[in-house]
């Protein structure tokens, strides 16, 4: 039986979660194995979208995969939205909302949602937000069990006030604390729950 290999990972901001490049449009996208020197059939689980930030678990067994993107466990992530969020759409988060997905409207499951107090301090991303002139921003946090194609940035949007930033902070009881942006570490296994 192969010895499977296993890493948390800090991702940057503008990285594909992958280690091919499978899209015509853009040859230059940078991709995981840039960061690190991986096994050969490492893989990310769930996903970061390319401006999204955060902890990313990769392995280099399947089952693993499947296991950690269920429903089972929750995903946390804060989120820089546009605006002054207000109770009301962060209860309208909690209950769920209709978003695109796969030309169909789907209705997200209800999800915990709140208004982070005090606003948590990042460093700057590579390619900066935008500053204070173009208006208020307010950090939220969403945690979520499933994973649709861009969710949260879609929950955000439909609410009315968009995402600026996602970082996620958490898979079941892994968090992301102090780890360093672009940073792995192996880990024998994942204990998740």
């Amino acid at each position: 039986m192969p010895l499977h290999r296993h890493f948390i990972l800090h991702k940057p901001y503008g990285y594909l979660s992958q280690f091919t490049n499978n899209q015509n449009k853009r040859k230059n996208k940078k991709l995981l194995g840039q960061l690190h020197a991986f096994p050969e059939g490492t893989m990310a689980i769930g996903r970061l979208d390319e401006n999204s930030e955060g902890l990313l678990f990769l392995t280099t067994d399947g089952n693993v995969s499947e296991e950690v993107r269920s429903k089972k466990y929750e995903k946390e992530y804060y989120v820089q939205v546009d605006g002054e969020i207000n109770e009301e759409a962060i209860q309208k988060l909690r209950a769920g909302v209709d978003i695109g997905l796969n030309g169909t409207k789907y209705k997200t499951l209800p999800c915990q949602a709140n208004i982070l107090n005090p606003q948590p301090i990042f460093k700057e991303r590579s390619r900066r937000v935008r500053d204070d002139r173009h208006g208020p921003t307010r950090w939220i946090t969403i945690t979520i069990i499933e994973g649709k194609f861009r969710q949260v940035r879609k929950m955000t949007a439909a609410v009315g006030f968009p995402t600026l930033r996602l970082i996620r902070v958490r898979i079941g009881s892994i968090r992301l604390n102090d780890l360093e942006t672009g940073k792995m570490y192996e880990v024998p296994h994942f204990n998740i729950a």
